[in-house]
């Protein structure tokens, strides 16, 4: 047996609802939220069943590619990328965003570092890679920007 480096080749599936969603940002550079039939709270990223309700959602609703920067953190301390291996540049501003239509918040980086030039409630934007480079992962979401 020799000592050495292995591979492990593997893929997995976002799921049919979160498979939806990444296709619509793949390949319109939108977002999809689902909708609760019971109570109307609208979600993104997609999932099958409303927490609060314990219903099953399967209506898929158009949502704005615009939002309300909810907060921030500018992140400092570098580490290796999980999605790239390769080390982040620092530093980078991470935020949680609702987008117009939905009702609960999404999670990436925004591209503002510097604190005294954004607040809770600021407007914010989704930018996202050229159409043709997107290959239908969160990072085709390249950031959001202050508008």
């Amino acid at each position: 047996m020799e000592s050495g480096q292995a591979e492990q080749p593997f893929r997995w599936s976002a799921g049919t609802y979160g498979s939806r969603f990444l296709t619509a940002i793949r390949d319109d550079g939108t977002f999809t939220g689902i909708k609760c039939p019971k109570c109307g709270h609208v979600y993104v990223p997609l999932r099958r069943v409303c927490g609060p309700c314990f219903t099953e959602m399967t209506e898929l609703v158009p949502v704005s590619n615009e939002g309300t920067l909810v907060t921030f953190s500018v992140v400092s301390f570098g580490f290796v990328d999980p999605s790239t291996g390769k080390h982040r540049a620092v530093p980078y501003g991470y935020a949680v965003i609702k987008l117009d239509g939905a009702d609960s918040y999404l999670i990436h980086f925004i591209d503002e570092t510097d604190p005294a030039k954004m607040k809770a409630g600021d407007r914010v934007r989704a930018v996202f890679e050229d159409e043709g480079e997107r290959t239908g992962s969160m990072l085709d979401i390249k950031h959001f920007e202050l508008v």
